[in-house]
């Protein structure tokens, strides 16, 4: 489990330029993403994806309250397949809004052990394959999302483009 404050950024493209962040219908608070275009749709994973890339690139997102809601029971195995499906991602993150010291100091409304919590989380990251990152504040939440995506399209042209100059010879 990784804690940044600010994550690193690409330069930001010109405005209305970049990646649009495709942001999933079901999700109930949208971060308040401003400094890429942003549009609504039905994900089949995650909660916040690039347009044209919806297969490729899934942030999940999770407050630490919805975060120990997903610990147990039948919400646990829903999580777990939410989790299995972004295995096929390119790019795929758990990101929760918080810090871990909520989580291992108890603050949250549950029974269950701040332990058991971050065992939870440490074998979804080796089983699934998909890193849990913390982000202290809804802002930085949005950075992460936005430097993700920008960076995660930069590679992508960058690779399209080594495609395109390629020799073309068989």
């Amino acid at each position: 489990m990784k804690v940044f404050v600010k994550p690193p950024r690409p330069r930001s493209p010109p405005a209305g330029a970049g990646p649009t962040i495709v942001i999933d219908t079901r999700e109930q608070e949208p971060l308040p993403i401003d400094g890429l275009p942003v549009k609504q749709g039905t994900l089949v994973s995650g909660d916040y994806s690039i347009r044209g890339a919806e297969e490729l690139f899934a942030v999940e997102r999770k407050t630490v309250t919805d975060l120990v809601g997903c610990c147990t029971g039948d919400n646990r195995a829903r999580f777990e397949r939410e989790l299995h499906r972004l295995r096929g991602f390119d790019f795929a993150r758990l990101l929760v809004i918080g810090n871990p010291e909520d989580i291992t100091a108890g603050r949250y409304r549950s029974t269950i052990p701040p332990a058991s919590i971050m065992a939870s989380l440490a074998a979804w990251e080796v089983r699934y394959r998909v890193p849990v990152v913390f982000a202290p504040t809804v802002s930085d939440a949005v950075a992460y999302v936005e430097g993700w995506a920008l960076w995660f399209a930069r590679e992508r042209i960058k690779t399209a483009e080594a495609i395109a100059r390629a020799p073309q010879t068989l």
